[in-house]
């Protein structure tokens, strides 16, 4: 028996629709039923089925990282709704931008022991960007221009700078089929042609940005983490063309996309252990994006004491050292581009020479990383950060890189180099979790536009999510994956927990697993490399397959250690000559 009062339901989608939704990620359940069949029914949305609530989380958040549109996100009542969370901060963090609609009990069977009935108003607390509690649906025009409404302004707060998820909560009461379809002239329409702002900087900001930039001779770039291409190749192109270094995090796009090159530093990671690197320290430092992966960075920036200037378009700008000194509030491309505009002085000497040796401790930096790792045992499996170099000459053009946390990430920092080609990087680094970066991956697979995704993830963090590697057969999508197997991890060596072996075990959690059978047993063809010929190999194959295809490099963790700390020393002494 269908239900006419679920009508605003359709309202509610079109809605989406005419803000810019094109996907729907649904979890089963039977309250969501209204929003399942309508949506479903919908030709203009692709709807993508997900068993598990967490994992669909995070595969809409892969999505619309991707697409840089908001996806809408639908489950029923109850814990289903709490799997989101996970999900929903690392989108806050990050600023992606998610509908999360969560199915509910009405008001009537709250509190009462109704079964599958807990209290969802502001489940997700501070991590959303908004929340709205719907009331019951009823066939009014009154309700249904309501639904509508929502459904816009909802996914405008999502999209809007600082992008991040919002929270729908819509309590339905039975019976909940709707209606199958609604005849034309019952239409609701109201407009829903929103245009979006910019938030360009002050003219007297740009000015005081100019002064102290002339003023300037030891200058840096702080690229962080952030998905705007555009702002990447605005960057590169300004810094090489003022004579500014750019400390370029992988995260921040700079290192992968077309245009000059001569500014991006990419060895900073291995650079700044090196007093002789490190000093004289800049004069002027423009912080761009989130907070950089590196924590040698991090300790360098908190040490320059001299004027740094943080470009964000939010109040909650990126600055867990305390020393930003000034705030361009102002997206930074639009700054980039009022900088550009601005008549530019000769490069001084003094900053010459200063960009030269930045240069030049970079091409030494790099060939010394080359050396080290070819020289010792060109086969051994003994470095887990090679594979970033070995990968690097695999990606195609437009291809997609998602890394895990934990040592990928901080490996991808150190050794992945400046390339000609435009790669995308991804890593969940709002709030930094090992879980759900598998499904991350698959949104993204489902949302790239055919250079392929490649995730590179270590065995814990693959085993949080090993759900999520039926995705492939189920949604007919393709992922390559590459981990690192170590037995547990290997970021805790690094730590000064390594040096308590009677308690290490709790940290590194060794779980003995072989995913071979599991990869087999979900459609996914599995391989094995045990040394570099055999991962240049497999690679090679991975490239060209479809479907799951998973690659394993087992390495020894303190091997790694020891070989990581070998080509530090090697790129000091290569500096220090």
């Amino acid at each position: 028996m269908s239900n006419r009062d679920l009508v605003p339901v359709y309202d509610f989608v079109d809605g989406l629709v005419a803000a810019g939704v094109t996907d729907a990620v649904i979890s089963p359940g039977s309250r969501s039923t209204p929003l399942t069949m309508v949506m479903a029914r919908d030709g203009r949305l692709r709807t993508w089925s997900i068993l598990d609530e967490r994992s669909a989380a995070f595969f809409a958040l892969g999505m619309a990282r991707v697409r840089e549109r908001a996806v809408v996100l639908v489950c029923t009542s109850g814990t289903a709704a709490a799997n989101y969370l996970p999900a929903v901060i690392e989108a806050y963090y990050s600023e992606v931008p998610l509908v999360v609609v969560t199915a509910d009990r009405p008001q009537e069977l709250r509190g009462v022991g109704a079964n599958q009935t807990v209290d969802q108003l502001k489940l997700y607390g501070s991590h959303v960007k908004g929340f709205v509690e719907m009331p019951v649906p009823v066939d009014t025009a009154t309700l249904r221009q309501h639904a509508r409404a929502m459904a816009v302004r909802m996914t405008v707060c999502a999209t809007t700078p600082p992008r991040g998820p919002v929270h729908v909560n819509w309590p339905f009461r039975e019976p909940l089929i709707p209606p199958r379809a609604m005849a034309a002239e019952d239409a609701h329409d109201l407009p829903a042609v929103v245009h979006p702002g910019r938030l360009v900087p002050a003219p007297e900001a740009v000015a005081w940005v100019l002064d102290t930039l002339r003023a300037a001779e030891r200058p840096l770039v702080v690229a962080g983490p952030q998905q705007d291409r555009a702002l990447a190749v605005r960057l590169r192109r300004w810094a090489a063309r003022e004579g500014i270094p750019i400390l370029a995090d992988p995260l921040s796009q700079v290192r992968t996309v077309e245009g000059p090159g001569d500014a991006v530093i990419d060895t900073y990671d291995a650079l700044l252990r090196s007093p002789r690197a490190s000093s004289p320290p800049p004069d002027w430092i423009l912080r761009i994006g989130a907070t950089p992966v590196s924590k040698v960075l991090g300790q360098y920036l908190a040490n320059a004491r001299e004027c740094q200037i943080a470009v964000s378009p939010a109040a909650d700008w990126r600055d867990p050292w305390f020393t930003v000194h000034h705030v361009i509030q102002a997206e930074p491309l639009a700054l980039l581009e009022a900088l550009e505009q601005a008549a530019s002085d000769a490069v001084r000497p003094q900053r010459q020479a200063w960009f030269h040796r930045w240069r030049d401790h970079n091409d030494r930096a790099r060939e010394a990383i080359r050396l080290a790792i070819r020289s010792h045992d060109t086969d051994r499996m003994d470095l887990e950060g090679r594979l970033f170099l070995e990968l690097a000459d695999v990606l195609a053009n437009d291809a997609v890189l998602m890394v895990g946390n934990s040592m990928p990430v901080r490996d991808l920092d150190t050794f992945f180099p400046t390339l000609d080609r435009r790669v995308r990087i991804l890593a969940n680094r709002g709030a930094s979790g090992i879980d759900g970066v598998v499904s991350t991956a698959f949104g993204a697979s489902a949302g790239e536009g055919g250079g392929g995704v490649w995730l590179v993830i270590g065995d814990v963090s693959l085993f949080h999510d090993l759900g999520a590697l039926s995705l492939a057969k189920r949604l007919g999508l393709t992922l390559r994956i590459l981990v690192v197997h170590n037995d547990g991890g290997g970021i805790f060596q690094f730590l000064p927990q390594a040096s308590e072996r009677d308690t290490f075990n709790h940290f590194r959690t060794p779980h003995g697993l072989d995913f071979r059978p599991i990869v087999e047993a979900l459609g996914g063809t599995f391989h094995r490399a045990g040394t570099w010929a055999e991962f240049r190999e497999k690679v090679g194959q991975a490239a060209n397959a479809e479907g799951l295809v998973v690659v394993e490099l087992r390495t020894d963790p303190e091997v790694n250690r020891n070989r990581h700390a070998a080509v530090m020393r090697a790129v000091q002494e290569a500096v220090l000559e």
